[in-house]
């Protein structure tokens, strides 16, 4: 299974930012703007939250699992991977969703004296930084259900023939 990666992360959060800029300001010019719905940064919010309570519950059940406590409960390897698997997917979704609330920030912002559009402008902005947070629930799940390195050549082990 593949890492996530920042930059690609970065790379989807800035193009649809950028779409989304560029689609707000066409459609402001043609009628009303869409909304930005104060359920999106709640539900983003959430979803960091069910991540990030997903890795400290693993991250103790291994750390028992690893010091061999009595009666303590192993992690199934299919759950940390489906685990892992559904903060990749999150994270990446979290980047489209705050490049996108992002880019009809950006666009708010201009007219910031009008109060409907500067809570519409507020409600991105918290949008775009719970979708931070997925991102970063999910980095911190990833790393709490990677397998540790072989350290066998650190330990005097022979090198791999080349």
């Amino acid at each position: 299974m593949k890492e996530l990666r920042i930059r690609t992360l970065a790379a989807v959060f800035v193009v649809a930012g950028v779409l989304s800029w560029a689609g707000a300001r066409l459609w402001n010019a043609v009628g009303t703007l869409p909304r930005v719905p104060l359920a999106a940064p709640i539900v983003l919010a959430l979803i960091a939250v069910v991540l990030l309570s997903t890795a400290l519950s693993l991250r103790a059940r291994l750390k028992a699992q690893r010091e061999r406590r009595p009666g303590a409960k192993g992690v199934d390897p299919l759950m940390a991977a489906r685990a892992v698997v559904f903060g990749q997917a999150s994270a990446l979704v979290a980047a489209l969703v705050s490049g996108m609330y992002g880019g009809a920030g950006a666009f708010l912002l201009e007219s910031l004296e009008v109060p409907a559009l500067r809570d519409q402008a507020i409600y991105a902005g918290f949008s775009v930084l719970a979708g931070i947070a997925v991102i970063a629930a999910a980095f911190f799940l990833e790393r709490v259900c990677k397998l540790p390195e072989d350290d066998d050549n650190e330990h005097g082990g022979a090198a791999p023939a080349a």
